[in-house]
């Protein structure tokens, strides 16, 4: 996400670093190309309006016109401008109140709305320890129901499941009634949409707010369609006040206008943002940590969170012990690789690294994900003994596994000579004592 931006910025950057100081000439030149590169991501007109005039005037400010780092000084006030009209402080969904405390999502055909109501109910389920409920309100769209009650079953997540002929606010007071049976607390209604917005529908939406008193209604809509997000969104909210915005196919808008645009134009925050097909692909929405991202500083936090949750709690402290006296075999490896791969896509978690746009450029992202794959496939297709005795594999061995992972033995012996690499080093490390006990520490969970 917001590829195009961020390049744009760090071309605008670099050429004010060959200036000693910060001049009204260069602070004008630069916001030119701050102003192009924010309409280019297809940011509203007047946000950027207010965004170049605010920080035109802190540029302009005496502190600032007497540094000897005028790149440091502007980037800093970019910064803060943009975690501003992003909205400043991270906001989330009110879960206070009776309980199930009813959550609302609306939006158009397309908008990925049912996804996006399994994504959240999953995440409030892990990780705020919430028993979610889900109902689908939709009786128009074909199988919209089945589509819902097939996520809920593949996530482990309860549905309600309605009768054919039933009214869409029948089915939601119905669904409230068997929450509370559930003992759930927290109902996600996912109501019907349209190709556009019309009159039947949003009094169809206004009538279930009204019976369900819900303490959230929250809009998902998508990044990729730029100010449309923006005018649907405002759409949206002049009949039914929302709480706040879920921003879906982030992963795939490399422009970002619908973020950068939706909290100013229509006062209510983006509480979370959609990274991908998979149920776990839902972020919570950080501003501070968003403009970071946007100016190539990346978001070690998120980085850290994210590996947090993909490690073994229990497992990560028996692997540390055994790298401490040198072993570490190939399960091991193994047991890495799919915690690396439970935080995302290469290309994602690279641009959560400082500096590490510019090392997607050089690198092909395609390639080192069939790579991994790869790499795991010639691991699957050992036994278990030899996952954890490598030094069985001689040359039958070898064939029989590149055999059965559908690659040659070149690659069998390529990823046994990286391996035998890292185990030297961690020998090595195993031999300087508690100097780099940390560094095992950190080995064994990865990206800590």
């Amino acid at each position: 996400m917001f590829e195009n931006l961020t390049d744009k910025l760090e071309q605008t950057f670099k050429r004010l670093r060959g200036h000693g100081r910060i001049t009204e000439a260069n602070v004008a030149e630069s916001l030119r190309e701050v102003r192009t590169a924010l309409l280019e991501a297809d940011v509203n007109f007047k946000v950027v309006k207010s965004f170049t005039d605010s920080v035109r005037s802190q540029a302009m400010g005496q502190d600032v016109l007497q540094s000897l780092t005028p790149d440091q000084q502007l980037i800093k006030i970019v910064q803060e401008e943009l975690i501003k009209i992003l909205g400043g402080e991270a906001a989330r969904v009110d879960l206070k109140g009776r309980q199930p405390v009813v959550l609302m999502l609306v939006g158009l055909q397309g908008s990925g709305k049912t996804t996006t109501a399994v994504k959240l109910a999953l995440h409030l389920k892990k990780q705020q320890k919430r028993t979610p409920f889900l109902v689908s309100a939709d009786v128009y769209r074909p199988a919209a129901r089945e589509q819902l009650r097939t996520l809920c079953e593949e996530n482990g997540l309860p549905v309600y499941e309605s009768g054919e002929n039933d009214a869409p606010l029948d089915i939601c007071r119905a669904a409230v009634d068997k929450a509370n049976q559930r003992l759930c607390d927290v109902l996600v209604v996912d109501t019907a949409g349209r190709l556009q917005i019309d009159e039947e529908m949003m009094q169809e939406l206004v009538a279930i707010r009204a019976a369900l008193e819900p303490r959230n209604i929250v809009l998902t809509v998508d990044a990729m369609i730029g100010q449309d997000a923006v005018n649907q969104a405002q759409g949206f909210n002049d009949a039914l006040d929302l709480t706040g915005v879920i921003l879906t196919k982030m992963d795939g808008d490399a422009r970002g206008g619908a973020a950068l645009s939706v909290r100013s134009v229509v006062g209510k925050p983006v509480l979370y943002v959609g990274v991908g097909e998979k149920a776990d692909a839902l972020e919570p929405f950080f501003p501070d940590r968003m403009a970071s991202r946007i100016l190539g500083m990346g978001d070690v936090l998120s980085l850290i969170e994210k590996a947090e949750q993909a490690v073994d709690k229990k497992a990560a402290p028996k692997l540390e012990q055994r790298m401490r006296k040198g072993e570490f075999t190939l399960e091991d490896f193994q047991t890495q690789m799919q915690a690396i791969k439970k935080m995302g896509s290469i290309g994602g978690l690279l641009d959560m690294v400082p500096g590490g746009r510019k090392l997607t450029q050089q690198v092909d992202m395609g390639q080192a994900e069939k790579e991994l794959k790869r790499v795991e496939a010639i691991i699957n297709s050992m036994t278990l003994k030899e996952r954890r005795n490598p030094a069985l594999l001689n040359g039958s061995r070898r064939r029989r596994i590149a055999d059965g992972s559908g690659t040659s033995v070149t690659d069998v012996n390529r990823l046994m000579k990286q391996y035998l690499e890292m185990r030297k080093m961690i020998q090595r490390m195993k031999k300087s004592g508690g100097k780099r006990r940390g560094l095992l520490n950190r080995l064994s969970t990865p990206f800590q």
